[in-house]
């Protein structure tokens, strides 16, 4: 065989042999008692809000905005958006920045821009001093202060619940309600709210 159909025979199986050495088997850590599940799957734990509620709300409430003209113009015209704390009136906890972080994520994916909020806005007015003022950084590359844009719209909100229970039910009502406000005016241009009802034996 000569040296041309040698290297002809011989790079395909070194090529299988280096991909079969990049595969490698990652160890399982811990005993096996812990698994992976759907995160899509329905989640019926407990009456509390879980993760298939805060789904379905995020869902839904992207949907009914993007099919509100006010935020069709907006992401023609490239306006911004901002979004408010939702107000947990239950007396449960649960973290509600998931239900807006959602849907941000999902007006983003579909052509809506948003700046930090308020709870976050400490880490960007520390990022602006730290370039501007710690003389660490080159002028030329700095980012320069006064130059942050101001939001258009607002989306806040809140999550209520009632609570009955006797001997042998537990029945938890959740209404979680959203709305879209425009800075400037206070006008309120959307709302929408979704119902949730769920219920345990005792």
């Amino acid at each position: 065989m000569n040296r041309h159909k040698l290297t002809k025979t011989l790079l395909p199986a070194l090529a299988v042999l280096a991909l079969a050495a990049c595969q490698t088997n990652s160890p399982v850590v811990g005993d096996g008692s812990v698994s992976y599940g759907d995160a899509k799957a329905v989640e019926a734990v407990t009456t509390d809000l879980g993760s298939t509620d805060i789904q379905t709300t995020a869902e839904t409430m992207t949907r009914s905005l993007l099919q509100h003209p006010v935020i069709q113009t907006a992401i023609r015209r490239r306006e911004l958006l901002v979004a408010s704390p939702v107000q947990n009136k239950t007396s449960e906890y649960f973290d509600t920045s998931l239900i807006t972080d959602t849907i941000l994520a999902q007006l983003q994916k579909n052509g809506m821009r948003y700046v930090v909020e308020g709870a976050n806005m400490q880490n960007q007015v520390d990022e602006l001093r730290r370039q501007n003022q710690s003389g660490l950084y080159k002028k030329s590359t700095t980012a320069k202060i006064g130059g942050m844009h101001g939001a258009k719209f607002r989306l806040d909100g809140s999550v209520s619940s009632i609570t009955k229970k006797n001997n042998s039910m537990k029945d938890v009502y959740y209404k979680i309600n959203l709305r879209l406000i425009e800075i400037e005016t206070g006008i309120v241009e959307w709302s929408d709210e979704k119902e949730i009802r769920k219920s345990a034996k005792r």
